[in-house]
């Protein structure tokens, strides 16, 4: 296969993920369906679309000043996610003081918490082991030998020092969330302020773009008058998908959960999440087949910098518009706890990253917390503490041992956030 038809063959099938879902949609079909059906056929069209909608943007960056396409892109890189979270934020403000609206706002907060577990828990670690494994057949330079028991790593550039630095300030800030038991305004002004000070000393560091591979690259190459079209195209038509079938999505696996012997709230806070990240992990698994595993890895720390801190702080806002007066954004007991383990578990992954590596080690030992957190006990308040504690004391005990070198990465965030000439970070997908 050529390598000119090989980019629309992967467009076309992305846009075929959406066809059935739209077909059922146009024709009426959908009460008629199954659950798992509708949930399938959603489910994979959002999917379908979240692709589209980063290619799209990707794309984009090409034609729009960097300062507009990094703000428009942070919000589009957690756009699957953020429009389930939005569902459920402004299903709780339409019925405040309901039974409802407190569930909907603890559905809200648990995908929240799922999504960005995910991300380190099977995004870090499962990246960083593929990156690894293919290196035994292929020539990675990002990927290091090391001496000793599984201590093989994966090196990432010094700058994404940045990104680490705001990404600790944001995880010890979200620590002190469930101590309000609820996001309120204050939350919303640091974490999206934090994410508006980080686009702002990234864009002083630096002024030019990675280039593009697979889709975005064949696009990118098209004449400028066809190549905008077709992105307003994918952005509309994503943007559509993702809106005809977020809602019918989330609440299928709310009926589906309990005839399966599992409660609603483990499908919100991990089914949903893991069909929407799941564009982001092929993606950057591609990356690492064409052996930019630094971008791709890159490009999941840039990930988890959106995450915790837009997707957080915008649910007040969701939430308050749809109430029609400013209102906090309330959660029970238990999601207070998922909050306070999101947190440990992305303080320990930050610790981890200190050295600029991920040893397989590391990524088996995150691979495996992550799974160890479905055991039972774990489900529970007081389990979710305990968790939380052992994230903490671990990642305490790493900053202990790597002491000497935070003052470096704060220095080389310094470094690459003062202005100077055109570099490019992270690649895209």
């Amino acid at each position: 296969m050529s390598a000119r038809r090989r980019p629309l063959l992967a467009l076309a099938a992305v846009v075929a993920l959406t066809l059935p879902w739209l077909a059922a949609r146009g024709l009426g079909l959908v009460p008629t369906l199954a659950v798992t059906v509708v949930i399938l056929l959603s489910g994979v069209a959002v999917i379908g679309a979240a692709f589209l909608l980063t290619w799209a943007a990707e794309t984009a960056e090409i034609d729009v000043p960097r300062s507009f396409a990094l703000a428009v892109l942070a919000v589009i890189a957690v756009a699957p996610e953020y429009a389930v979270d939005a569902l459920y934020a402004w299903e709780a403000g339409a019925n405040p003081g309901t039974q409802a609206s407190i569930t909907a706002a603890n559905l809200a907060v648990a995908n929240m918490t799922g999504a960005n577990r995910i991300l380190i828990g099977l995004g870090w670690s499962l990246i960083a082991l593929y990156a690894i494994y293919r290196a035994r057949t292929s020539d990675d330079a990002a990927v290091a030998e090391r001496e000793g028991f599984l201590a093989d790593a994966v090196t990432l550039e010094p700058r994404i020092s940045i990104e680490l630095c705001f990404l600790g300030v944001a995880t010890v800030y979200a620590l002190l969330i469930p101590l309000g038991g609820g996001i309120d305004a204050i939350d919303a002004i640091v974490l999206v302020g934090l994410y508006a000070a980080y686009v702002v000393v990234i864009l002083r560091g630096e002024t030019a773009h990675d280039a593009q591979l697979g889709v975005p690259g064949y696009l990118q190459r098209l004449p400028r008058g066809s190549r905008i079209p077709v992105v307003l195209v994918m952005f509309a038509f994503s943007a559509a998908v993702i809106l005809l079938a977020v809602k019918p999505f989330a609440k299928g696996l709310e009926t589906l959960g309990p005839r399966l012997g599992l409660s609603s709230f483990f499908m919100i806070q991990w089914v949903a999440p893991l069909a929407s990240e799941s564009p982001e992990f092929i993606a950057t698994a591609y990356l690492v087949r064409k052996l930019r595993t630094t971008a791709a890895f890159n490009a999941l720390i840039s990930s988890k910098l959106n995450q915790w801190t837009l997707l957080i702080g915008t649910l007040v806002v969701v939430y308050s518009l749809s109430l029609g007066s400013y209102g906090v954004l309330q959660f029970s007991q238990k999601q207070a706890g998922e909050i306070w383990l999101t947190a440990a578990q992305s303080f320990f992954a930050v610790m981890l990253l200190l050295n600029f590596e991920i040893a397989i080690r590391e990524a088996l030992l995150l691979l495996g917390l992550f799974a160890l957190q479905f055991i039972p006990f774990f489900q529970t308040y007081e389990g979710l503490l305990w968790f939380s504690g052992l994230y903490l004391v671990l990642g305490v005990i790493v900053l202990i041992r790597r002491r000497h070198q935070l003052p470096t990465v704060v220095r080389l965030a310094r470094e690459h956030g003062s202005p100077g000439p055109a570099t490019s970070r992270s690649g895209g997908h």
